[in-house]
């Protein structure tokens, strides 16, 4: 019976931000408490694998990840810009949470899950092919997808993204890759201020849905519904991948959408069934932001029912 991976990693709660940064250990430590009930306990946990240094080197020139990786202090705390802090435990935590996703890919394409969820930190689809940003060091969700193809030979893989953050980072890295398909719905005007309409990639194949400060349910399930997923339905993607941030939602104190753990569970059918359509059910999903401790933890565990549902 297929099921659905969560993949974590206990290294990814030792990348210390900081007492007063909003990209906390306390996060995924709330996801991971809600789903750990009995709601959840068809779940398969899944210890994430460490990822070689060219893992990440598949999104990201080699030098860039040997200069992210260097500048991980034995002690304190350096930024690779204002907002993307490391600590003694953060290179670890990258490569454990890049590597969740390469095993993600791995477990689906196999046929030993069909979902999986990688419950990791730092995020990464900030993070562009050659600068670290918005809290992430590396491209987790671009990772996985150039490795579905280096390893598993697939041509069209698509990252769609309901952050209310724009992934400029995996906007980057598939501009000029016309069989690499990304497509998101961000509040505009928002960090990092990309994300425009006009912004379609080399081959048309990016398709960016901004909404406005204060739109909510309606708004946003009518941008996936006559944008997004009618876009992603005619690429036929042979995987999806999710950059599953939940900063959306109504109560989350870094923007003003008015998004509620309905809405996650909606889009998340709504891909599960786009992808039953061309990649065989195959799905992958992983945590981006979210910073609302219990509307994170709730939405959270509304995406994963729905990923359990399907897979079930």
């Amino acid at each position: 019976m297929p099921v659905t991976q969560l993949i974590t990693h206990e290294a990814c709660a030792r990348h210390d931000t900081g007492h007063w940064h909003p990209e906390s250990p306390a996060r995924l430590a709330a996801v991971l408490r809600a789903l750990d009930g009995p709601d959840f306990a068809a779940l398969a946990w899944q210890e994430a694998p460490r990822a070689t240094p060219g893992r990440p080197a598949r999104a990201h020139p080699a030098a860039f990840v040997e200069r992210a990786l260097a500048a991980v202090p034995r002690t304190g705390y350096v930024g690779l810009d204002g907002d993307t802090i490391l600590s003694p435990g953060s290179g670890e935590a990258a490569l454990r949470a890049a590597g969740a996703v390469v095993a993600g890919v791995d477990a689906v394409m196999t046929g030993a899950a069909r979902t999986a969820f990688c419950a990791v930190r730092p995020p990464g689809h900030h993070a562009e092919p050659g600068t670290a940003m918005g809290f992430c060091v590396f491209n987790n969700v671009g990772i996985g997808a150039l490795h579905a193809r280096a390893a598993h030979g697939l041509r069209r893989v698509a990252v769609v993204d309901f952050d209310v953050h724009h992934g400029n980072g995996t906007q980057a890295l598939f501009w000029d890759d016309a069989e690499a398909f990304f497509a998101s719905s961000h509040q505009s005007p928002l960090y990092p201020g990309t994300g425009a309409r006009e912004e379609r990639g080399a081959a048309g194949q990016i398709v960016n849905a901004p909404l406005p400060p204060g739109a909510g349910s309606e708004h946003f399930r009518a941008a996936w519904s006559a944008e997004l997923l009618p876009a992603l339905d005619r690429f036929r993607p042979e995987l999806v991948l999710v950059s599953a941030g939940f900063d959306a939602h109504r109560d989350d104190p870094l923007a003003n959408l008015e998004l509620v753990e309905a809405d996650y569970h909606w889009i998340t059918l709504q891909l599960l069934a786009l992808a039953g359509r061309h990649a065989g059910g195959r799905l992958v999903s992983t945590l981006e932001g979210g910073y609302h401790l219990e509307a994170l933890a709730a939405s959270a565990a509304a995406h994963v029912q729905a990923l359990m549902g399907d897979a079930a």
